[in-house]
């Protein structure tokens, strides 16, 4: 098995963090510092540490549907805001998949599957997810073609942004990649502030009837 991929299996974070923890030498096997990826280790015999202690596979996979209130960071420590994981009645290892910005509230997977959240958070594999934006004025046609084309933001060029349900200075919009704070620079760019943003699915799975701060399990079909 690869490294990254039994740290990820473990449950203590991404597939992605995990090889920047390789690359960053945090991790040891059978006491050796490894900073090269791809790195194939015996995942019954080879010790592998972190932080100086031994992580071990996960048997259970755990998958968890929260819809954030507003004020709760998406991280598993409390040093910016609380964490979303004190809504979380579980003594399992879990993070959140992505991210889901403090002032906003909605749909967040939490999940100690590695390889999943890779898949979900990754930019190339194009998840869905859309969101419920309330503006401070009404969404001008002008401007909904220019989300739709695709818009350049700190000389990036993004990808298009579906624009459906405009009334009452309200939308839904799908993204089909994660950049840090996307909807609020794109629309700020556009000269709107948005004053709610709450995201409503990601991929086949929907926020539905969850009430804010509850959480349920979801089955890994339904993602």
């Amino acid at each position: 098995m690869r490294l990254q991929k039994y740290i990820a299996d473990s449950g203590i974070t991404s597939r992605r963090k995990a090889e920047q923890l390789i690359v960053d030498g945090k991790i040891k096997v059978n006491g050796e510092v490894i900073t090269k990826l791809g790195t194939v280790i015996d995942e019954l015999n080879d010790t592998v540490e972190y932080a100086g202690k031994k992580i071990n596979l996960k048997s259970k996979k755990i998958y968890l549907a929260l819809n954030k209130p507003i004020g709760y960071v998406s991280s598993t420590v409390s040093t910016q805001g609380q964490s979303v994981l004190t809504l979380i009645n579980t003594h399992e290892r879990i993070y959140p998949v992505g991210r889901l910005d403090k002032d906003s509230s909605g749909l967040l997977i939490l999940t100690n599957d590695g390889e999943l959240a890779n898949v979900i958070s990754h930019p190339k594999n194009g998840s869905e997810k859309e969101y419920f934006v309330v503006l401070d004025q009404d969404l001008k046609p002008d401007d909904v073609r220019k989300l739709e084309r695709g818009m350049i933001i700190d000389g990036k060029r993004l990808r298009p942004v579906k624009v459906s349900s405009i009334k009452n200075r309200s939308a839904r919009l799908v993204l089909k990649e994660g950049v840090n704070r996307q909807i609020r620079r794109q629309l700020g760019k556009l000269g709107y502030t948005v004053v709610k943003l709450k995201r409503i699915r990601i991929g086949k799975l929907e926020l539905g009837d969850l009430p804010e701060g509850h959480w349920r399990e979801i089955k890994i079909t339904e993602l």
